[in-house]
């Protein structure tokens, strides 16, 4: 198939592209690095979309995927991107359209278990990565062609830039606070190689809707983190601080860092809080059924990340 793939220069987006291009698919790609490589065209979808490819599928991985931007960056970056590629779409033949989006969008400030497709979104977003994510969601769902949604749930591995190479520097420097919650935190996780599976498994049998995507495995995630710092010989967190407290701090620094942009991104924020504090745990059945059990399971997930993570970190 003919696929055009937006996000290329970013962890899922270029994964995608990657091992879409081995499958054999004609493959353009997209990103705002530049990137010397064959079938890779540089590009800013904030200020349009607009490439001589006819493809049958677009794979829209282009987003602001961080914790933490100014309003008018996420709108950009999350909004108005996925508003040009659906004028793309409009204008190129109505292609199949597989956008990714993030479990956030269903987040709360509490313990949630058993999340599905169905689950009614929280009134008010976590954060502004959320909320822009959910206002694209909107702007796909009102796609005249086909269209499918995907909401993965912390994807890792080699590449990874946001999930476990904050936690790992963090715990490294030895900033990493042990936030005490009310209860065992659970959570899911979905490794780079099974979400890209996934991918491309909806991009081939054109499947359409929401999925929820994990490794369908969830973990206690202060005991799942120990053994990972334990084999990356990283010391635990042993500074206990009370979720009240945690939250109070994240919001004064949130604050400080809000109204002095230059000082770049908070060390901690409320949405970091919340990943340690409260449970999020996922009821994956539908895309169990219509795509399959996953391509690697979470144990092989981790060895893989933790062997790739000791040959670079040693470089």
């Amino acid at each position: 198939m003919k696929i055009l793939v937006t996000g290329a220069s970013g962890f899922i987006g270029g994964a995608v592209w990657q091992a879409a291009a081995r499958q054999g698919h004609e493959v353009l790609a997209t990103g705002r690095r530049p990137l010397a490589a064959p079938g890779y065209v540089p590009g800013d979808l904030t200020a349009g979309c607009d490439f001589e490819f006819a493809p049958d599928v677009v794979l829209h991985a282009a987003a602001r995927s961080s914790p933490w931007g100014t309003r008018r960056e996420f709108e950009r970056q999350n909004v108005e991107a996925t508003r040009h590629v659906v004028d793309f779409c409009e204008r190129h033949g109505r292609p199949h359209l597989v956008h990714l989006s993030t479990t956030a969008v269903m987040y709360d400030q509490s313990h949630q278990f058993g999340l599905t497709e169905a689950s009614p979104l929280p009134p008010h977003p976590i954060n502004t990565y959320a909320e822009t994510k959910r206002e694209a969601e909107r702007v796909v769902q009102a796609y005249r062609g086909s269209w499918c949604i995907v909401r993965p749930r912390a994807v890792f591995g080699p590449g990874d830039t946001v999930v476990f190479p904050r936690i790992l520097r963090a715990a490294a420097a030895g900033r990493l606070p042990l936030i005490e919650s009310d209860q065992p935190v659970w959570g899911d996780l979905i490794y780079i190689e099974t979400l890209v599976a996934y991918l491309l498994r909806i991009v081939e049998t054109r499947a359409s809707g929401l999925y929820v995507l994990t490794n369908n495995q969830p973990v206690p995630i202060l005991e799942f983190l120990g053994t990972v710092f334990a084999r990356l010989h990283l010391p635990a967190p042993r500074r206990k601080v009370p979720v009240g407290r945690a939250m109070a701090f994240a919001t004064a620094i949130e604050a400080v860092y809000g109204a002095l942009p230059f000082l770049g991104e908070p060390p901690l924020t409320r949405f970091g809080v919340s990943v340690f504090a409260y449970s999020k745990t996922f009821d994956v059945s539908k895309a169990l059924h219509d795509l399959g059990p996953p391509a690697v399971g979470l144990d092989e997930g981790v060895d893989r990340f933790v062997r790739h993570w000791q040959q670079t970190s040693s470089r």
